[in-house]
């Protein structure tokens, strides 16, 4: 590692393998242009990649600073009685757009309102949605800034890491999860305190990177998704479900989600690698701030998609008995 200023930590495989790891690749924070170089390496007896060394519990939070997109993404604007409103016409066909389109996930069962807890719930937009749908809703976020935004708004939300929050008073019959688990340091730890913490019935709803995708293989260490040292664990379809077993979970559903982000945000990085840093900038900024690439993409991610390679999963879980 080199210019590294934060405490680093070497864990063997969560999964209790022996140690046997291979190197994977090398990268670095291409986020926010933070120091450090940082190791990928992969479990030669059940394939989990994960980085390792990493930062520290305690000072991993260096690599997310008030600008981390996540939190800037999902703070509510206006009143949360009487939130913005769209054009009619963008309110009207944004429901047909979203079940053609498909862009980052599907809905969720079709539950009745009941008890929600949110696992990285940032500023608090997924609780607001669920809230103003009929759910009692919770949080669980690392930031006490994005934190906050969210309690300001009247929620819930206890400040911290999931490893170490409290219990709930009463269990939950849904828990979420977005682009969360391979932010932590114990993700089976972490998955057996949320089985602890839901009804026998309840739904866990999680999305995370698919290590998996052809971006990977393609660009390496300049793969969209990596995102290091803040991804901790980069999951393919069957250590995502290895490790939810490990943690009292089964799968039900796994979804790949329609979506070719990584192909034009590591295409950015790629070209500003070799110098042409004006382009690869222009094509970083795409995933997020392009408003027509979703629609563009589109048939790219659903041909990844239906060819199980595209670069984000969603997987919904239940307890095991």
């Amino acid at each position: 590692m080199s210019d590294l200023q934060v405490a680093v930590e070497t864990r063997g495989c969560p999964l209790g393998c022996e140690p046997n790891d291979v190197l994977i690749l090398v990268g670095h924070d291409r986020i926010h242009g933070l120091p450090g170089d940082f190791d990928v390496v992969q479990c030669t007896n059940c394939t989990l990649l994960r980085t390792d060394p990493r930062p520290t519990p305690e000072t991993i939070g260096f690599y997310y600073p008030h600008e981390y997109g996540p939190y800037v993404a999902t703070r509510v604007e206006g009143s949360v009685t009487e939130p913005p409103r769209s054009p009619l016409v963008k309110r009207l066909l944004r429901p047909a757009i979203q079940r053609v389109f498909d862009f980052k996930t599907v809905p969720l069962p079709d539950l009745p309102p009941g008890r929600m807890l949110e696992v990285g719930s940032a500023s608090g937009a997924f609780l607001h949605r669920m809230a103003r749908a009929g759910w009692s809703v919770h949080g669980i976020e690392l930031s006490a800034e994005a934190a906050e935004a969210a309690i300001d708004l009247g929620y819930s939300v206890d400040i911290g890491r999931l490893e170490t929050a409290p219990s709930p008073v009463e269990r939950y019959d849904l828990i979420v999860g977005w682009m969360v688990l391979e932010h932590l340091h114990d993700p089976v730890e972490g998955l057996r305190h949320l089985r602890d913490w839901a009804t026998t019935d309840a739904y866990l709803a999680l999305s995370v990177p698919n290590a998996g995708a052809v971006g990977l293989r393609l660009f390496k260490s300049r793969w969209y998704e990596l995102h290091l040292p803040n991804h901790l664990y980069h999951f393919t379809p069957k250590t995502l479900g290895d490790v939810l077993r490990a943690g009292g979970w089964k799968v039900e559903r796994l979804h790949y989600q329609r979506v070719a982000n990584d192909l034009v945000g590591s295409s950015g990085y790629w070209l500003h690698d070799r110098g042409l840093i004006r382009l690869g900038q222009r094509l970083m900024q795409i995933p997020d701030r392009g408003r027509l690439w979703p629609f563009v993409g589109y048939p790219i991610g659903y041909l990844l998609a239906r060819l199980r390679r595209s670069s984000r999963l969603t997987v919904w879980a239940r307890p095991t008995t």
